[in-house]
């Protein structure tokens, strides 16, 4: 009997045994599966990332090398960018880069996002940028540009009623500027004024309307556009007499691409065959 006992109580307590051995290793076990998924969730958040980047630039490549041109532009700045009766971009910018891509046999597609982020954005999300968009060192610093499609001038825009009328005037005043254009970088050129920036120029006309801003700086053929929808209130005031200096609009595109060649090709007959300047009576002279 008492070797029958023993032997039972040798059983009991190898299962207890055996149990708390279970507990242990289960805590374990979970404890080093609960540190192993964090270390793959992060793990696959920075794949993540950094795949999304890469996939990015590599659908833009893929995309213009099965003749896709996705095109990025701002449609806040008419004539030239504006959204249509049919809630699509449209304009001369639009009309040019879409024949340009015809003369190149690629389809366009047309990306509207904000105009301070069209330079960065090239290569990465867009294969090229139109948008009204002067040349200038800093940018050439960043993308390579087109032939010059275009000559602008920033102008003024006052209220009807404004006594400014040259630099001078616009000395220690709060002026509206598009932000990221170069009617912004003009307007911190001068002295002591305050600048207000905004995403879409209409925006700063209409604070200029409202008192809010004492000028807008903008370029040519917009401020004719927002004079002539704003009749009688607001005036657009000539580059010259503020010794404003001739702008050159131009594509722009990747650094080295060899799409700069092929644009300046297709933009050059287009100016040979008559269709830029039936663009132009079109979109901006108003024929």
């Amino acid at each position: 009997m008492k070797k029958l006992l023993a032997i039972l109580m040798a059983s009991v307590l190898c299962v207890a045994a055996l149990t708390a051995c279970g507990d242990t290793t289960t805590a374990t076990s979970g404890e080093e599966s609960t540190a192993t998924t964090v270390t793959e969730s992060e793990e696959s958040t920075s794949a993540s990332t950094t795949e999304g980047e890469e996939s990015v630039s590599a659908e833009v490549a893929e995309n213009t090398e099965e003749g896709v041109l996705v095109v990025g532009t701002n449609a806040e700045f008419p004539p030239f960018e504006y959204i249509g009766d049919d809630g699509e971009p449209d304009g001369f910018d639009i009309a040019l880069i879409k024949a340009i891509g015809e003369k190149l046999g690629m389809e366009v597609r047309i990306e509207n996002m904000e105009f301070a982020s069209l330079v960065a954005a090239i290569g990465n999300k867009i294969d090229v940028a139109i948008a009204g968009m002067s040349v200038m060192p800093d940018r050439e610093d960043a993308v390579d540009f087109s032939d010059s499609y275009y000559e602008a001038v920033q102008n003024v825009i006052v209220l009807a009623d404004s006594s400014i009328a040259s630099a001078a005037d616009l000395e220690n005043k709060t002026i509206g500027v598009q932000m990221g254009t170069t009617g912004q970088y003009t307007a911190e050129e001068i002295a002591g004024v305050t600048v207000q920036a905004y995403n879409k120029g209409v925006d700063a006309v209409n604070d200029l309307i409202n008192g809010r801003v004492d000028a807008v700086i903008i370029d040519r053929n917009p401020a004719k556009v927002f004079a002539d929808k704003y009749e009688g209130q607001i005036v657009a005031l000539e580059g010259d007499q503020f010794g404003f200096e001739v702008e050159n609009y131009a594509i722009a595109l990747p650094n080295g691409s060899d799409l700069v060649e092929k644009v300046n090709t297709a933009l050059a007959e287009l100016k040979e065959d008559g269709t830029y300047d039936a663009l132009v009576a079109q979109y901006i002279e108003g024929e």
